[in-house]
């Protein structure tokens, strides 16, 4: 298998954590995301959505980070990607949730307006957007720390699952806008955990320096 990725990528950084953490036997191919490798020809014949990450499985190529997790987790019995019915559930609830309600208000209007994304925006609308996000942003991490939760150890129970792979990355990119979290604890206590694990801090090596770099710019805009 070759996992087309690039480490700065929100949406990559999951799927190489569970990687890393599976010891699977996927070939990591560098795709240069600030030198434009996802839009060179020869990517673009493979992925035509020119985003990453990308798994190529033989014959079969298959993007998107939330259905890359999915069908790892399910060829290799991971139990991060539990068999029963309603466990399963939880967590595509949970995955989802991360990836439509609070990626749309906390990512999109908190974060990476800080990074001048969505690029050609002029300042003022960028302004508008991390207004709105400062605003809404809260009730959805008052979701995560008091309901989610709570006193569990990962984002569906005792154990971590895809949830936190993917929910992780979400959230720490409130480390570009300088986003202070010691309003929910449960979501410190979380992300500590995460940080704790073995693989973590390769994984994110690349994030966190990029993170340090914005982070000037955030407090002073």
């Amino acid at each position: 298998m070759k996992l087309y990725c690039d480490p700065i990528s929100t949406t990559s950084r999951p799927v190489l954590l569970f990687v890393a953490e599976h010891e699977l036997p996927v070939e990591v191919v560098h795709v240069d995301l600030l030198q434009g490798g996802h839009q060179a020809p020869e990517y673009l014949a493979l992925n035509p959505n020119g985003v990453v990450p990308f798994l190529q499985d033989g014959d079969f190529g298959l993007g998107e980070s939330a259905a890359i997790l999915k069908y790892l987790a399910r060829k290799t019995g991971s139990a991060a990607y539990p068999t029963d019915l309603q466990a399963r559930a939880r967590v595509d609830e949970a995955i989802s949730w991360f990836s439509c309600q609070f990626h749309e208000v906390f990512c999109m209007m908190v974060c990476y307006p800080n990074m001048g994304v969505p690029k050609g925006m002029d300042a003022d609308t960028l302004q508008r957007l991390k207004a709105y996000g400062a605003k809404h942003a809260p009730r959805w991490l008052t979701v995560l720390d008091r309901h989610t939760l709570g006193d569990r150890a990962y984002v569906c129970g005792d154990e971590i699952t895809l949830a936190d792979y993917l929910g992780v990355s979400y959230v720490l990119l409130g480390e570009i806008a300088g986003f202070d979290f010691t309003p929910y604890p449960n979501i410190q206590a979380w992300i500590a955990r995460m940080q704790a694990r073995p693989h973590f801090g390769d994984v994110f090596e690349r994030f966190v320096g990029m993170a340090a770099f914005f982070r000037p710019q955030a407090a002073a805009a």
